[in-house]
């Protein structure tokens, strides 16, 4: 089970530089996607030390079990809410990849607590 766990951390892990090093370019795909989500410019720099946080923080707890599961709580819920706010502006597929890495996040949840 702690090779899995490892698995699903380092590709999350991954998931969350490219996405924070895309937002942190602000490419026009980006920008273009926050505005249709009603997403101010001004947050883009909490969603990107989110993710950053996050990053570090599952990483942090392949070490330390109790901070790993805060982060995947914390990523559970950046998900969570990158699902509302797609489905809210009517973007039905892009709440679909947001939906596999919260569920991605519950599964971190689970592997790390089973790992402890």
């Amino acid at each position: 089970m702690l090779v899995t766990l490892a698995v699903v951390t380092v590709f999350m892990s991954a998931l969350l530089l490219v996405s924070a090093g895309a937002k942190s370019l602000r490419t026009r795909h980006i920008t273009e996607q926050m505005s249709t989500l009603g997403v101010p410019q001004s947050m883009m720099a909490l969603l990107i030390g989110a993710q950053l946080a996050g990053a570090a923080g599952v990483v942090a707890g392949l070490w330390w079990g109790p901070v790993g599961i805060a982060a995947a709580i914390g990523l559970t819920l950046y998900f969570a809410g990158a699902v509302a706010f797609h489905l809210r502006a009517g973007d039905r597929k892009g709440a679909s990849p947001a939906a596999v890495l919260t569920l991605a996040s519950v599964a971190l949840i689970v592997l790390r607590a089973a790992t402890l």
